[in-house]
């Protein structure tokens, strides 16, 4: 598994970028990129700077996927769901969990062809391995990730973060998804 170091999100990101749209497709017509790790690591800038390089990349940020924050387990499900029309050349859709008002909000379509970007804690299982092209895993310092959780969603969110982090190292741990990653990324 080779790992990457640097602190260069845009230099991973190129590496990432040509990575997978070299290879041959994995989805349907379209690539597939899966950005995984625990939650403050660097996922979202990583797939930020993958779209900017890779022409007509789409994101989905997969914590907009979960039923609050206990929904880690039904993830994969919602990712299939979305995927499984995608591979055939058909629009793929996932409904948008609203953390505010603490439910289900509209819709979204993602085109097929392309690259598609998934990035969030759990958005690599292997219901949807056959289909990634690249899995990235990217860690930091547990305290840093703590750190920048509660700076994003302030202190009194922090019984929910404690939560989290047990969720996902029980999931992570279950699935041994840094073992099955393409590429390791350590931030912080």
């Amino acid at each position: 598994m080779p790992s990457d170091s640097s602190t260069d999100p845009r230099a991973t990101a190129g590496l990432v970028a040509g990575r997978v749209l070299d290879a041959p497709p994995t989805l349907g017509t379209g690539r597939l990129v899966c950005i995984d790790g625990p939650a403050g690591s660097g996922k979202t800038t990583l797939a930020a700077e993958i779209a900017d390089l890779a022409p007509h990349a789409q994101v989905v940020h997969c914590d907009e996927l979960l039923e609050g924050w206990r929904g880690l387990p039904g993830l994969a499900g919602s990712l299939e769901r979305l995927l499984a029309p995608l591979a055939v050349g058909e629009v793929g859709r996932w409904r948008r969990w609203d953390w505010v008002a603490d439910g289900w909000a509209e819709w979204h379509a993602v085109a097929p062809g392309g690259l598609l970007v998934l990035e969030g804690v759990g958005c690599w299982s292997p219901t949807v391995a056959h289909r990634v092209g690249v899995l990235v895993w990217v860690e930091a310092a547990s305290d840093l990730r703590l750190e920048r959780g509660l700076a994003r969603d302030g202190e009194h969110m922090r019984p929910q973060w404690e939560q989290w982090r047990t969720d996902e190292e029980q999931l992570f741990a279950r699935l041994r998804t840094r073992e099955h990653a393409d590429l390791v990324v350590t931030t912080g």
